[in-house]
């Protein structure tokens, strides 16, 4: 495949800087922990920039490259828009805090330890109770293929359909990944949304397109009825848009942007 980049404005004169448009190669663990760590906390970030957070509810979270039965996570009670590398604490297979000063509860470690046993493929998972997602779980129907950005998810989204209250207990996360299956994509039947993806970036993306999908969604059915694009042309824009190397590349603008609105994230 042939590498493209583009050269954006560098950050501090006479510092020029290069956005390779390819998924980073490691060598290092330390610098490819220290990397997750850097897109983790701009994933939080955009999560409060796109005003996704709602009190201490919602979480993202990414396996350690060198401990896969571990992964950080935002702490307990700061806001989203506060979180800085130095901020994020790792939780071991027990869910206790293992790196890191603060705190979390149970519902971080019962979901997303849940999907980390049950999807090795995985490297992140971004779940949150953002408006829209939330309004098309309360129907119980899936995101439609009416859009093109929307056939990302078409046949690749789980639902979630039995709400039993907070997840706290490791058998409701196991529920919750068997209705995930091999999906990228989880709607959770009157209470949000959960994506995955091969990184942080991945699945970021992810959950913020399919939050815009709920919302097009939403309102196309609020004005009419909207007309579907057909089972193989929808499966055909999936294989085009939906791809988890997609996924990643749709998130570089958005790092790029609230790394340059806000640097002290990666304090």
């Amino acid at each position: 495949m042939t590498t493209t980049s583009i050269t954006t404005a560098p950050p501090a004169p006479g510092t020029p800087q290069r956005l390779e448009l390819t998924p980073p190669a490691f060598s290092d663990v330390a610098q490819e922990r220290h990397h997750r760590k850097e897109r983790l906390a701009a994933a939080l970030r955009l999560f409060a920039y796109f005003g996704y957070e709602e009190g201490v509810a919602g979480h993202i979270t990414v396996r350690d490259p060198e401990h896969p039965d571990r992964f950080w996570v935002n702490p307990m009670g700061m806001p989203f828009g506060h979180v800085r590398v130095s901020d994020l604490i790792l939780l071991d297979d027990r869910g206790e805090v293992v790196e890191g000063f603060y705190g979390t509860h149970p519902a971080p470690f019962s979901i997303h330890s849940a999907l980390y046993r049950a999807r090795p493929d995985i490297q992140c998972a971004a779940h949150s109770h953002s408006t829209y997602g939330k309004a098309v779980a309360a129907l119980g129907r899936p995101v439609e293929p009416i859009t093109q950005d929307a056939c990302a998810f078409y046949e690749d989204q789980g639902y979630f359909d039995d709400y039993t209250g907070v997840v706290l207990d490791e058998a409701e996360g196991k529920r919750l990944a068997g209705a995930l299956a091999g999906h990228k994509a989880l709607i959770l039947r009157n209470h949000g949304l959960i994506t995955v993806g091969g990184s942080v970036d991945a699945a970021t993306w992810w959950f913020i397109a399919l939050e815009r999908a709920c919302e097009v969604q939403l309102l196309a059915r609020a004005a009419g009825e909207p007309l579907a694009i057909e089972h193989e042309n929808a499966l055909r824009t999936r294989e085009q848009v939906g791809s988890d190397f997609m996924g990643w590349l749709n998130f570089q603008p958005l790092y790029e942007q609230i790394v340059r609105l806000q640097p002290d994230l990666l304090d």
